[in-house]
């Protein structure tokens, strides 16, 4: 019997609202996920400043890695003779990868571009970035490694560590992905800038959902693999929601385990294109949006049907000195919390909020002390990761609505 399932415990209220999210629970052989769940990005094994027990200690539930920063360093070979991701970083939980698509794409063709997963539309209207240079110059890849050249067999790109020259296709990118072994892996995909024309997101379409087919193959002729990590086949369609309706139906009849969504998003149309995408993906298959996971669009993203998020923001933000608090974010590098002994949020209770004070944390980012970036870590992953488990409570309890209304009003203030 399978160690993997995914079941639905409860819907919102589809014949009154139209939305599509839901609560359930996804088994891994490393243990179970309780959906809807913020998943804590450690790209290169790790959480950024937090240890493995401080992210239980927050209740962060699984850890999504990166294919393509764990190939590059220490490689696919070193972590799986250590006994795979779990025991490398001494995860006992349960963990994914994703393909690697993006970051060739961010660190290749849209380095230096301000690419980002949310886009104003005054922003790629009337632009266009060439993303398949055809001219490969030595010289030019070892110095900065921008470098990213697509073709139909996979992507040519030059390492931002070193210039170094590699080579990902769908097949490669599984068999990284089985080497490092997480429970749950991603199909390699193109991701394409906002700011590329319409029929060049037509041919890298096309082209992911072939590559699609070919991660599934790649995955289906590794039996050992096949029984101890599920994949997830990646939608994606940039802006155009016809493409975005068009890649969820393709993904649809094909043999995967569960669904990402990726990809660049106009932020005033996120809503709708989830709407559109998880309208058409099979219900009883988990959904998982990659790299978004501020407050409103975590609500957003549940209420139109996302099970699982990951993003790097709340320990991003955190090594800036920003911390989320239940009325919005605040930076404390500003100078009115130089003596402020109030502690981040009196509402919230973690060990940063409870033992420290606004001002001591302010004197640690003022003096470039690296337990400010811990500190400030542990408070926005435990705040993120408990408003979503607050968000599964509201939607079990029928009272998602009620929540969200609450809890906007007094962040977005």
């Amino acid at each position: 019997m399978s160690a993997f399932s995914f079941k639905i415990e409860k819907k919102l209220s589809e014949e009154m609202t139209g939305a599509l999210g839901r609560a359930g629970v996804i088994n891994t052989p490393h243990g179970k996920i309780e959906t809807p769940a913020f998943i804590a990005v450690g790209t290169k094994a790790t959480v950024k400043a937090l240890t493995v027990e401080q992210l239980i200690d927050v209740g962060v539930q699984s850890v999504l890695a990166n294919t393509y920063h764990l190939f590059l360093e220490p490689g696919e070979n070193i972590v799986k003779d250590a006994g795979g991701l779990n025991k490398f970083m001494n995860w006992n939980g349960p963990t994914m990868t994703d393909s690697g698509g993006f970051q060739v794409f961010s660190l290749g063709a849209a380095f230096g571009e301000g690419i980002s997963k949310f886009v104003k539309k005054e922003e790629f209207e009337n632009k266009s970035l060439e993303i398949h240079p055809n001219i490969y110059n030595k010289e030019l890849a070892q110095s900065h490694g921008k470098l990213c050249i697509v073709d139909e067999e996979g992507v040519t790109f030059t390492s931002h560590i070193d210039g170094s020259m590699h080579r990902f296709t769908p097949e490669r990118s599984i068999e990284i992905q089985h080497a490092l072994g997480a429970d749950i892996i991603f199909a390699f995909d193109e991701c394409t800038s906002p700011k590329a024309k319409r029929d060049y997101q037509r041919e890298a379409l096309d082209r992911t959902h072939r590559w699609a087919k070919r991660s599934i193959l790649a995955h289906k002729q590794n039996y050992k693999a096949l029984k101890e990590q599920w994949l997830f086949g990646i939608v994606q369609g940039g802006l155009e929601s016809d493409f975005r309706k068009e890649s969820a139906v393709e993904l649809s009849k094909m043999d995967f385990d569960g669904y990402g969504i990726g990809g660049c998003f106009s932020k005033e149309g996120l809503d709708e294109s989830l709407k559109i995408v998880n309208s058409v993906l099979p219900e009883e298959k988990p959904r998982h949006l990659l790299g978004i996971g501020e407050p409103i669009d975590l609500f957003i993203g549940i209420e139109n049907g996302i099970d699982t998020f990951d993003c790097v923001s709340p320990t991003r933000i955190a090594r800036t000195g920003s911390v989320y608090t239940s009325k919005g974010t605040i930076n404390l590098l500003n100078s009115k919390y130089r003596n402020d002994f109030s502690s981040i949020d009196e509402g919230i209770h973690n060990y940063t909020s409870d033992n420290y004070t606004k001002a001591y944390l302010a004197h640690l980012f003022r003096s470039n002390e690296i337990l400010g970036a811990t500190l400030a870590s542990i408070h926005n992953m435990y705040f993120i990761v408990n408003l979503v488990k607050d968000i599964r409570r509201s939607i079990i309890d029928g009272k998602f609505f009620e929540f969200k209304t609450n809890f906007l009003n007094k962040y977005y203030i």
